[in-house]
């Protein structure tokens, strides 16, 4: 703790509302629970708990007094929360590691409890009461720190592309932050000029309400805030998982708590494309459903409790046999292992309209999370797509526009989407489904205005008033990287199992006296989960089975090694 903040906290201050369970109080039994493992401490007014930009090593549980959270710095510093006695402070990043996005100081002499982040893991981990309290107001901190806007500042223009790239990549891992437009905002211009920073120079991101970065890459901003960068590791590993989504993350989660030597890695963030997914209401035991955000954050916790962390963003490259194991080079480094779980996944295909793009920097999204909600909030859309994926995103972006039109090339909608959302879909007062339906023509100027939509069995066409288009038409596997070491289908898609056994290379399995197993490839010990695998079936349930049953065969290819 420091010795004061600049914020003036002489006048009385309520305490914020706890509508959503975010703030939750603690009980006389939890409170000793935590105290166990931490300290008490006398605050006095002012006294600073943690600074924004900070990284917090304890919890706070508020004894006595009142605590105000601050973001800002300076005389851009203001109040955005206030807590009082049975609450405790910090968000998500607390429990991985993160810069802290706001500041917390005491507004009135008080009392806290200070508790080692260690031992807030163990408990979040191992409590199952506590440990889901604690976790839960976590992840809806975040959802609320994403919805104000406060954190990162993003200073660019919404039509270049590297303003577009450190958008995504912060949306994608779950970041909060707030994009200052250079050609819509004018605060943008005193952000400049405060900070030194001509035009020209955009886009910058304003860290911890003071440190510029000019156009950063995304694995300097990652450092930045925290997320495991790529780093050379010595030794041979048992597994090394490529991709976290939910096949990927599952891997590295069994694998990790059982004890192999494991290292995983990520092109952009941990959730695949399930990440995207606004809320999964099939997924078993989540029966309010969950987003596939809060999946891969608590399974990205999860594999903390184990040891193992996800790098981010670190895309392979390259896949080489080397000495009886397997090499994959990623930018800058090379991870060399005994056995590889393939879960790089697949990318919603572009949609291929005359002058698509033009608008893809600012108003064609592939994904449908807050960040994409908050860009077209109020304003109609389109949705193209048939399957789940355009189901959610419809249902999701009706919530805050005022008309959704999900655009469907077939005639039927229960071919590819489960019931529940097609009733959902039908049912929602703001979605129109337009069947037999394709998108021939984007107008509009600096963004989307209109869709031109053709009926493909008339050829009629009509103009929808559209400010963004969300396509969800069918994914395209990401195995470039494969370097044609396994095989693969006529669609690129990895071959398992049987499918594989075709294509087995005898000097290659020389000594390995079996079949491929069931989601290896036509490499010994090499395997694939998820939507990267030909015939995968495209659940998130099914990529955590085929994750969790990856590791199982790993064990088994591993006893058998010559």
């Amino acid at each position: 703790m420091t010795a004061s903040t600049g914020i003036d906290l002489g006048a009385p201050l309520t305490e914020t509302p706890d509508s959503r369970g975010a703030f939750p109080r603690l009980t006389d039994e939890q409170i000793r629970a935590l105290g166990n493992e931490g300290e008490r401490r006398p605050v006095q007014a002012g006294e600073v708990l943690y600074a924004q930009g900070g990284r917090p090593s304890e919890l706070f549980v508020i004894l006595s007094g009142k605590v105000a959270v601050t973001e800002g710095t300076g005389d851009d510093a203001k109040v955005v929360r206030v807590h009082g006695p049975r609450r405790f402070l910090g968000e998500l990043g607390l429990l991985e590691g993160q810069p802290a996005f706001v500041g917390a100081a005491a507004a009135e002499p008080g009392e806290v409890l200070a508790v080692p982040v260690s031992a807030v893991l163990r408990l979040v981990l191992g409590d199952p009461v506590l440990g889901d309290l604690i976790l839960r107001a976590f992840l809806l901190r975040r959802t609320l720190l994403i919805g104000s806007g406060d954190g990162l500042r993003i200073v660019g223009s919404c039509y270049s592309p590297d303003t577009r790239r450190l958008l995504d990549f912060v949306a994608r891992n779950r970041l909060p932050y707030r994009l200052v437009d250079v050609d819509k905002d004018q605060q943008a211009e005193v952000l400049l000029e405060r900070f030194g920073v001509a035009v020209a120079d955009t886009p910058v991101v304003v860290a911890n309400g003071a440190e510029v970065l000019r156009n950063p890459s995304t694995a300097e901003l990652a450092r930045k805030i925290g997320l495991r960068p790529p780093e050379r590791e010595n030794g041979v590993r048992d597994l090394l998982v490529v991709g976290a989504g939910p096949g990927g993350l599952a891997a590295v989660v069994y694998g990790a708590s059982d004890g192999l030597r494991l290292s995983a890695f990520d092109a952009l963030a941990p959730g695949g494309q399930a990440g995207t997914t606004s809320r999964i209401e099939n997924y078993l035991g989540f029966p309010p459903g969950i987003s596939g955000a809060e999946l891969a954050e608590r399974s990205v916790i999860q594999a903390a409790k184990f040891g193992a962390r996800v790098a981010v963003p670190a895309e392979a490259r390259t896949l080489e046999a080397r000495g009886g194991h397997y090499a994959v080079g990623f930018d800058g480094i090379e991870i060399v292992s005994r056995t590889v779980v393939i879960a790089s996944g697949a990318r919603y295909r572009r949609l291929v309209v005359p002058g698509i793009e033009t608008f893809e920097p600012t108003s064609v999204y592939y994904a449908a999370t807050v960040h994409e909600a908050r860009q077209c909030l109020a304003s109609p859309v389109a949705v193209v797509g048939g399957g789940n994926s355009a189901g959610q995103a419809a249902v999701f972006l009706a919530d805050g526009s005022p008309e959704v039109h999900l655009l469907v090339r077939g005639g039927d909608l229960a071919a590819n989407m489960s019931r529940y959302l097609v009733d959902q879909v039908e049912q929602h007062p703001r979605i129109t489904v337009l069947a037999h339906t394709e998108v021939r023509e984007l107008a509009g100027g600096g963004s989307l205005e209109s869709v031109v939509v053709e009926n493909n069995r008339t050829g009629e066409r009509r103009v929808l008033d559209a400010r963004a288009l969300f396509v969800f038409i069918g994914a395209a596997p990401h195995t470039a990287w494969l370097s044609g070491m396994v095989a693969l289908d006529e669609d690129g898609f990895v071959l398992t199992g049987g499918d594989a056994e075709g294509f087995r290379d005898a000097d290659v399995w020389r000594g390995v006296h079996r079949a491929p197993l069931v989601l290896e490839t036509s490499r010994p010990g090499v395997f694939a989960v998820g939507d990267v695998r030909h015939g995968s079936v495209k659940r998130v349930a099914s990529a955590v089975g085929e994750g969790a049953m990856a590791v199982r065969f790993v064990h088994e290819h591993l006893s058998q090694e010559v």
